[in-house]
């Protein structure tokens, strides 16, 4: 259980809705479908360990993980609601940047670092002379 006084100050990150406490049915929800293997997070990571509760966005649209009493409220590491869209969003924050009609680059591409932009598109390297 969060504490309330926490509660009152929370928002989402990316909207700063209020966000309130999950459910505990929604809670085993979550659990039944991390243990089914289908739960992804925004980042496009599986989520592997169950979860011990949440904290849902006033939408309805988001659940944030609450881990050792702790609430996780990083835009990455949050579910997507329903489930059923969980794996359908994280496709897309995972980079894939969609059919935008625009020819796929050529040459080498440079790794860069995974900042958790869903529009993070790799560059094409520069060959040099």
């Amino acid at each position: 259980m969060i504490h309330p006084e926490l509660l009152e100050i929370l928002c989402c990150p990316e909207t700063h809705q209020p966000v309130s406490e999950a459910p505990e049915s929604l809670v085993a929800e979550v659990n039944a479908a991390i243990r089914g293997g289908t739960v992804r997070n925004r980042d496009g990571e599986p989520v592997g360990e169950e979860i011990e509760g949440g904290l849902v966005r006033e939408d309805g649209a988001c659940f944030y993980p609450v881990s050792n009493g702790i609430p996780i409220m990083l835009i990455g590491e949050r579910l997507a609601l329903p489930l059923a869209e969980s794996a359908e969003e994280s496709a897309g924050a995972a980079g894939d940047a969609g059919d935008s009609g625009a020819p796929a680059p050529t040459g080498s591409t440079e790794e860069v670092e995974e900042d958790g932009d869903p529009d993070h598109q790799q560059v094409e390297a520069d060959s040099g002379a």
